[in-house]
């Protein structure tokens, strides 16, 4: 019904329908990664990944079809995306607390520089977003607050953010 109505134009019920998938998808993203070892972050990346789609191609969704089948196969897709673009590359926690490093790194400094000047490529607002988010460790929930948008929405620009980012970078690593 809800999908029916935000075909139809209608906004409030597109916004929604959103909000009830991005939960839905979490716990069915959550569980089937469960198994494999993926973190936790790459979970809301393949549910943003998943909106995306289905925002992208809502209109090939058949009306007289339910549409709990049709997001599911592209959950399904989503997922499998992400496992391929993890590969098989083991992940190994390490804590970096245990090495006495002493006096002033001078790399630091430099991948500080090297960050800003990256980040110089987005607008103002993505910008913020990314920094709070990927560097300084904030939120989504608090940056969306402090900038007046909702959670999904800086979710999508931060996704969307880091994917220009990745992009950006491999072109020019070619």
């Amino acid at each position: 019904m809800l999908m029916r109505a935000a075909i139809a134009g209608d906004e409030a019920a597109y916004r929604v329908l959103l909000e009830k998938l991005s939960q839905l998808l979490r716990g069915v993203v959550r569980r089937g990664f469960a198994g494999v070892g993926v973190p936790r972050d790459d979970v809301e990346d393949v549910v943003q990944d998943v909106l995306l789609a289905i925002h992208l191609k809502r209109h090939t969704w058949d009306p007289a079809m339910p549409l709990g089948p049709w997001v599911l196969a592209i959950t399904r897709n989503k997922m499998i995306d992400g496992l391929r673009r993890r590969g098989r590359r083991p992940e190994i926690a390490i804590d970096l607390q245990q090495f006495d490093i002493e006096g002033e790194d001078p790399q630091a400094s430099i991948d500080a520089y090297d960050v800003q000047r990256v980040l110089s490529s987005l607008s103002d607002r993505n910008r913020d977003i990314v920094q709070s988010i990927s560097i300084d460790g904030h939120s989504a929930r608090d940056v969306a607050d402090r900038l007046g948008m909702t959670e999904v929405a800086v979710r999508v620009a931060l996704h969307r953010s880091l994917k220009s980012l990745a992009d950006m970078y491999q072109e020019k690593a070619e």
